[in-house]
């Protein structure tokens, strides 16, 4: 029987991944699905718990779970104390430990919901878009970082950003293989023109392409891509990139969505083992009170089931409740406008499990 560990994490981790829950023990109460569940802490709840924000007992739980469900982690209270203790560096530390190198993050507009982008209709209409992150090297992790004081007393920031063959190579074939699946196109993206990290990565990506002769490969530096996402995001398939570049045009075409809170996130290992999460972080400012969008957690719940569960008729089944209770015209306050009146995080959480029965 396979094992999943949820962590709910910060902010409104824990309200998100409830309604997550919800679906989960539908499913092994209604759906036949068997697995373990357990949980742990990461982030600044573990620091407060634990005083770090990747306690060991959370790492070991990690280390023999098939899936992972994570809600989200920092926030503010946690700003002002040592670098090293601070939330994100849990979040860091548990991508490196697991080897979570691909961060597939898919952008689908749901028909129901093209209103909702700030891009016109007819610009998103019909979107579909696969972001493939490089998640474990690149500049946060890079060596070496810090902050140092000059001999003219002035401090200074630096960071490194660093890529090897192999990790371009690994990346870039993830890539490919999902857009065999899909419209057998991939876009790589970099800054090669000023960066030689990306003068490499260039490189890397035309020698894999060479294995890959039903996927078309396309260059774009990466400011011209964040203006092309806004622009004609529909002319992209699969986009792959190193994590900074990622993290940022990953939030881009949240927005294209109608809203970050639809974006459900992938991570994954060689094993096919995986961390799930959304990808709009923990929303300190509105946490506890009940509005936050489930959605995009319980869309990585289902790509858990298909990535690292095998249980693709699931995932299938997930996919369409969280799609009829959209044309059902249900709207949490992000995803809202001016003409619907939303319905709370439990509300939405309550109709894809009222959902998943009709499928």
């Amino acid at each position: 029987m396979k094992k999943i560990l949820i962590l709910p994490g910060d902010g409104i981790g824990p309200e998100i991944v409830a309604e997550a829950r919800k679906v989960l023990d539908c499913l092994r109460a209604d759906h036949g699905l068997q697995v373990e569940v357990e949980e742990g802490l990461l982030g600044g709840c573990a620091v407060d718990a634990e005083g770090a924000p990747l306690p060991e007992s959370t790492l070991g739980k990690a280390k023999q779970a098939d899936a992972i469900l994570l809600g989200a982690v920092g926030g503010p209270k946690w700003d002002s104390i040592e670098r090293d203790l601070r939330p994100e560096r849990g979040l860091l530390g548990i991508r490196a430990a697991l080897e979570l190198y691909a961060n597939l993050r898919p952008a689908v507009l749901f028909p129901a919901l093209a209103s909702a982008s700030t891009l016109r209709p007819e610009v998103v209409a019909g979107l579909d878009i696969m972001i493939v992150r490089e998640l474990t090297g690149g500049i946060y992790f890079g060596q070496p970082r810090g902050i140092r004081t000059l001999d003219n007393g002035e401090r200074q920031g630096f960071n490194t950003e660093v890529y090897s063959e192999s990790e371009i190579e690994r990346i870039g074939r993830t890539a490919f293989e999902a857009a065999r699946k899909r419209g057998g196109r991939v876009c790589s993206v970099d800054k090669a023109n000023v960066l030689e990290v990306s003068e490499l990565w260039r490189e890397v990506m035309e020698r894999v392409a060479r294995d890959y002769p039903d996927v078309a490969l396309s260059h774009m530096y990466v400011d011209n891509a964040a203006m092309q996402l806004v622009r004609d995001p529909r002319q992209f398939d699969v986009i792959v990139t190193g994590n900074l570049f990622g993290d940022i045009l990953s939030d881009t075409a949240a927005m294209l969505t109608g809203s970050i809170g639809m974006l459900p996130s992938a991570s994954l290992n060689a094993a096919g083992r995986g961390m799930y999460e959304p990808i709009h972080g923990s929303a300190p400012d509105i946490a506890g009170k009940g509005v936050a969008n489930p959605l995009a957690t319980i869309m990585s719940l289902g790509m858990m089931l298909r990535y690292s569960l095998d249980e693709v008729a699931l995932a299938q089944r997930v996919q369409q409740a969280v799609e009829r209770v959209i044309e059902y015209g249900l709207r949490t306050a992000d995803i809202a406008g001016d003409h619907t009146s939303p319905v709370s995080t439990a509300e939405m959480g309550d109709a894809v499990v009222a959902a998943l029965a009709l499928n």
